[in-house]
């Protein structure tokens, strides 16, 4: 798109990115970018877009859903306040089976405003929940009808495949939409009601290949494989990603400096840079800004992107950066041994967090030599 306004640049440039990542047809690509045009030409660069201006301004033919998402990911939209998280609920259980549609809207309604016996919650909560007890429900929806019909053995099957943070969350959301559902006399029984979140256990394990690979699938982006990338090869903070500039960057002699501590630059970041760095160009190639990552908010300025910019792109999506920054630094710990000393030089880490990770190693490297060590007695028992 050739326009003279860079934010309608980086937002036709983004939908056409999304609409990669996500399958859209080249027809729901256009009418987005209809739609972007209708709201940001002849807008001053960086100030934000109503939600109501959005549903009211864009053409017929155009999604006011793919616009938003568009704009939220660009920092440029702006909710009006309750309106926006109703028309979301309205929008939302209008999507699922009719018989838990109703139900799950007021469940919705109630979380937002509160009642007599529990305080309003945040919107983010509302999101989570959602998204936790959508997919469930409409598992459900093959052979049940209304929450009335949901059994303990319909819940035990739906959470048997969920682990970790995916499954608190979803056993917490249940547990908050039945309570609901039993208090208004919307179901005879709660059968979650011996349902227990369980602790989510702190000992760090390597990431299992079903994980990686959901990484690898999520990260479509040029700017999500360099985060992505900067964590799993350099173990960086989320902080220190977005603080990056590219003065810390020597490209021809393959060095980086994260958060202060210099290190060679690998192989994937290189290449990852080089793929991201080539977009940054493209899509901003006058922006005064000299941090790495930025949108077309941050491209106006000088500043870094938000914390929002990389729970957007990677947390919403099920990426942990932790998760794959503390795999990176225990993959060294097994890797070249237990040393706390090289792992907080190679990863400037404290003497604490070193000897964590250490520890946890040493104890893996043990539970392995255990197990070859049963399997070799087995043998010679058998000879």
């Amino acid at each position: 798109m050739t326009s003279d306004n860079p934010a309608l640049r980086s937002a036709a440039a983004h939908a056409k990115q999304l609409g990669e990542t996500n399958g859209w047809s080249p027809s729901l690509v256009r009418c987005a970018m209809d739609g972007l045009t209708a709201v940001l030409e002849g807008r001053p660069p960086g100030r934000p877009v109503k939600l109501t201006e959005v549903r009211a301004r864009i053409p017929r033919h155009a999604s006011s859903h793919r616009v938003a998402e568009v704009l939220t990911d660009l920092e440029l939209l702006e909710g009006d306040s309750a309106l926006a998280i109703r028309s979301w609920i309205d929008d939302r259980t209008g999507e699922l089976p009719v018989g838990f549609a109703g139900d799950v809207r007021a469940w919705l309604l109630v979380l937002l405003d509160g009642d007599s016996r529990a305080k309003p919650r945040s919107r983010t909560c509302l999101y989570v929940y959602f998204g936790c007890v959508r997919p469930l429900l409409e598992n459900w929806a093959a052979t049940r009808g209304h929450l009335r019909e949901i059994t303990v053995t319909d819940v035990t099957a739906v959470l048997s495949p969920l682990r970790g943070w995916q499954r608190r969350n979803a056993i917490a959301a249940l547990r908050s939409l039945f309570r609901f559902a039993k208090k208004r006399g919307l179901i005879f029984a709660n059968p979650t009601t011996r349902l227990k979140a369980e602790d989510i256990p702190r000992n760090l394990l390597p990431m299992t290949d079903a994980e990686v690979l959901a990484v690898e699938r999520i990260a479509a982006t040029p700017a999500q494989r360099l985060i992505v990338a900067l964590a799993a090869v350099h173990a960086a903070r989320a902080a220190a990603i977005r603080r990056l500039t590219l003065d810390d960057l020597d490209l021809p002699n393959r060095r980086i400096t994260i958060a202060g501590h210099a290190q060679r630059l690998g192989e994937l970041s290189h290449q990852t840079l080089l793929a991201w760095l080539a977009q940054r160009r493209v899509t901003w190639p006058k922006t005064p800004n000299r941090h790495v990552l930025i949108n077309a908010k941050t491209a106006l300025g000088t500043g870094p992107v938000s914390a929002e910019y990389l729970k957007r792109h990677l947390l919403h999506q099920g990426v942990y950066l932790e998760r794959i920054r503390g795999d990176r630094v225990l993959h060294e710990a097994l890797t070249v041994g237990a040393d706390p000393l090289h792992l907080a030089l190679v990863f400037n880490l404290s003497h604490t967090a070193a000897s964590r990770y250490a520890t946890i190693a040493q104890n893996l490297l043990d539970d392995q030599t255990g197990v070859r060590r049963d399997a070799v007695g087995r043998e010679s028992g058998r000879s």
